[in-house]
């Protein structure tokens, strides 16, 4: 019996020593975890520089910040965004690079072509600048040095507008098979849309035998009087090349081709959305979330001049039937039946 008791009396002393123990290891935890919880979590500061406005950037800014949520990057939570819009007004894309660049952004996207492209590359030479798919060729207008090595603070995608000039005025044949006069809209401050007209569409427009009528816009002042002259000289169809410019003025664009029953193509996905009859490039929502990689890999450490630009690998065409209705004007089947998306 006595050696029960000695035994009971070394093991009571045992368990209070252990529990002791285990009590002040889960206090240390849990004042680690406080502590922890107490630190204020880095939030990244992302530059976000638009050639157009708030609304017409609205969807795709949505395809973006549901595909960060996805990576883990919640804005308000560990992710800032600081938006600046150029509304088209080319003079003031570097001011708002320069804004962006001195409240020390993590990262500079930029929704535009080579003007905003060359602006936030004024601004800094050090904060990453992601590409969304404007532009001209990358390389032919220096932003970067090769698409497989960027080389400095540029990466991101390109949409290679220039290329798909001859097919869009192929849809626009196929569509009109009596089409032979295409009037052109284009902005010639716009590197990608002159190389554009001098170099794919003048070739695609002989292959097809069409003449181009180029018309130069060089300000909203001009919409007026050359949608006027456009008007008099009654083309077949219209063919209006992508730019900030036209973005912001793409309901006086699509009023015009309506009321002179005009068949237009554009070169942004949003003007036959809002009324315009076709649209064919890069399937945006897919290009916009590869925006969301880029900006994961680059908070994570990656360096711009080793993230290869990307290429478009997928296509969409957008057909208006409610504006081809509007102008009496009747989609072939077989073009119809190629349609990613129809809007009724």
């Amino acid at each position: 019996m006595r050696h029960d008791r000695e035994a009971t009396g070394v093991i009571k002393p045992m368990k209070k020593s252990v529990l002791c123990v285990a009590l002040c290891a889960m206090l240390f935890a849990l004042l680690c975890v406080c502590a922890d919880a107490q630190q204020p979590k880095k939030v990244h500061r992302i530059g976000y520089l638009s050639i157009t406005d708030p609304g017409t950037e609205s969807t795709r800014i949505e395809v973006i910040r549901l595909a960060l949520r996805e990576l883990g990057y919640i804005e308000g939570q560990n992710i800032a965004v600081e938006f600046r819009y150029g509304e088209g007004k080319r003079d003031r894309y570097p001011e708002l690079a320069a804004e962006l660049a001195s409240l020390k952004v993590d990262i500079i996207l930029v929704s535009g072509g080579d003007v905003a492209i060359r602006a936030a590359k004024s601004a800094t030479k050090t904060v990453p600048i992601v590409m969304m798919g404007g532009g001209s060729d990358p390389v032919a207008a220096g932003h970067v040095e090769s698409f497989a090595h960027p080389g400095g603070n540029v990466t991101g995608i390109t949409a290679l507008s220039r290329e798909l000039g001859g097919k869009r005025l192929e849809l626009l044949k196929e569509v009109i098979p009596k089409l032979v006069r295409v009037a052109v809209l284009y902005d010639p401050a716009n590197p990608a849309a002159v190389q554009d007209l001098k170099e794919a569409l003048p070739v695609a427009a002989s292959a097809l035998k069409l003449t181009l009528d180029p018309w130069e816009i060089r300000g909203a002042d001009d919409f007026d009087r050359v949608l006027a002259a456009i008007g008099k000289q009654r083309p077949d169809g219209l063919y209006v090349i992508g730019g900030g410019l036209f973005a912001a003025n793409q309901n006086r664009i699509i009023r015009f081709a309506l009321k002179s029953r005009l068949p237009s193509l554009y070169s942004y996905k949003e003007s036959v959305a809002a009324g315009g009859l076709m649209y064919y490039g890069t399937e945006l929502a897919d290009r916009d979330r590869r925006v969301a990689y880029y900006v994961d890999k680059i908070l994570k450490g990656a360096k711009p001049a080793d993230l290869p630009v990307e290429q478009p690998t997928k296509f969409q065409l957008v057909i208006n039937l409610k504006t081809a209705k509007q102008i009496g004007l009747t989609i072939p089947p077989n073009v119809l039946a190629r349609a990613d998306r129809v809007i009724k």
